[in-house]
């Protein structure tokens, strides 16, 4: 079943590869939407697909070398029909 997540990741989650990680993961597993560094010290994504795909995907973030996540809010948000790719937002 095809779902759009949001997120917010707190930790250590900037400068150490997590959007480059996010967008190969999600660009590897045919995955949609986008990622990007807040001004708070977070990284907020939104990703769309199968929902056990984004969670193939979030398993790669975690394994990331430098990535360490403390604090994760998730919630479920409406699908976009027309997405085509993943990206990094600046």
């Amino acid at each position: 079943m095809v779902i759009r997540q949001h997120y917010i990741f707190k930790g250590e989650v900037q400068g150490v590869g997590f959007r480059y990680t996010a967008k190969y993961a999600a660009e590897s597993l045919g995955l949609t939407g986008w990622v990007k560094n807040n001004w708070d010290g977070s990284v907020e994504m939104e990703v769309q697909g199968d929902d056990e795909l984004i969670e193939r995907m979030l398993s790669m973030i975690y394994s990331g070398r430098h990535i360490y996540i403390n604090d994760i809010k998730k919630k479920n948000i409406r699908t976009i029909s027309d997405e085509r790719s993943f990206f990094v937002r600046y």
